[in-house]
């Protein structure tokens, strides 16, 4: 009878156990590069230091939802931890796309100092819609890939030109060229259709898509470096228990220190990468250079007529920060 007893007050205990752990789902859009590694060891962190009191499962390569719906998907508590790129989310509000703008911050104090002054502005604007910004993480440096060489921006015009969020479309306009919308997954089927001639983006990226099987030419011109965010659904994060919410932000502040640093190595690393594949990496033309900052003020001024007050706000304090 004794051990009856006993039998279920451990299974009870177990149940007990059992139930008390916190389950939350993950979504990112992107395949296994530096910003998935270090959410494989956010989560890992958070597992660890709660005792497996929460514990998330991660579904990468937009496996469960892709880009454009998992803001939504966190919002809705479909999921509840995810990762977009900031700038792809540009038509709900202009500072989501802020460090996308060309040649507003390209040098990296530059990016630190932008992402100090838009954070507390893009936390806020997260809050009201139900989310609580985790940590967010720059990119590498942006650069041209094309087939053949380009000795100036003129090189480019008449080009059908792959944009991932309005501020590269817009940019594409301005260079005369032709903006056609391509995710990083679909970027190998659209240059072997001819879908897309030439694109703008990072190192990273490039190695993620195979660009050497299909451009040959990548020009590092550092343009802007973009963030992608990590939040997580505010209710969600209210029922957890205070110690699970503490390790969560604590977690969340060493992933983004962490991420940081790895960003910075991939720029080097990956582009080497590109280098080891037979790719050319020449150094942009004083031209070229010249012709994209020039694009980079008219996209400035235009960012802040779409901010507003709060965007000149923003941009004063800023500029008065940046190296």
């Amino acid at each position: 009878m004794m051990r009856w007893i006993l039998g279920w007050a451990l299974l009870l205990a177990l149940g007990g156990a059992a139930q008390a752990q916190t389950r939350w789902v993950m979504a990112t859009p992107y395949a296994e590069n530096f910003h998935t590694l270090n959410i494989r060891e956010f989560i890992a962190d958070l597992e660890r230091s709660t005792n497996g009191g929460l514990a998330v499962q991660l579904h990468a390569n937009a496996s469960l939802l892709p880009m454009g719906q998992i803001k939504r998907g966190v919002q809705t508590g479909q999921v509840q931890l995810g990762e977009v790129l900031l700038s792809a989310y540009a038509n709900e509000d202009p500072f989501f796309e802020v460090d996308g703008v060309p040649f507003l911050a390209w040098t990296w104090p530059q990016a630190e100092a932008l992402n100090v002054a838009t954070e507390p502005y893009i936390r806020a604007r997260l809050e009201r819609q139900g989310l609580t910004l985790l940590y967010m993480v720059h990119w590498d440096a942006q650069g041209f890939y094309s087939k053949a060489e380009l000795k100036s921006l003129a090189d480019l015009r008449g080009t059908r030109f792959r944009a991932y969020n309005n501020v590269t479309a817009r940019m594409a306009e301005l260079m005369g060229a032709t903006p056609v919308t391509v995710q990083a997954a679909e970027v190998s089927q659209a240059f072997a259709t001819n879908v897309i001639q030439s694109m703008f983006t990072s190192a990273q990226t490039g190695v993620n898509v195979t660009a050497w099987d299909f451009t040959r030419y990548w020009y590092n011109v550092g343009g802007m470096r973009t963030r992608n965010a990590v939040f997580a659904n505010s209710r969600a994060v209210a029922a957890l228990d205070a110690p699970s919410r503490a390790a969560l932000m604590a977690a969340a502040a060493r992933a983004a220190d962490r991420g940081k640093q790895m960003a910075k190595s991939a720029e080097v690393a990956m582009a080497e990468r590109l280098r080891t594949q037979g790719m050319l990496l020449p150094s942009p033309s004083e031209e070229m250079m010249t012709a994209l900052k020039a694009i980079g003020e008219t996209q400035t001024a235009e960012w802040v007529q779409r901010a507003g007050p709060e965007g000149a706000e923003m941009l004063a304090r800023y500029r008065a920060a940046s190296p």
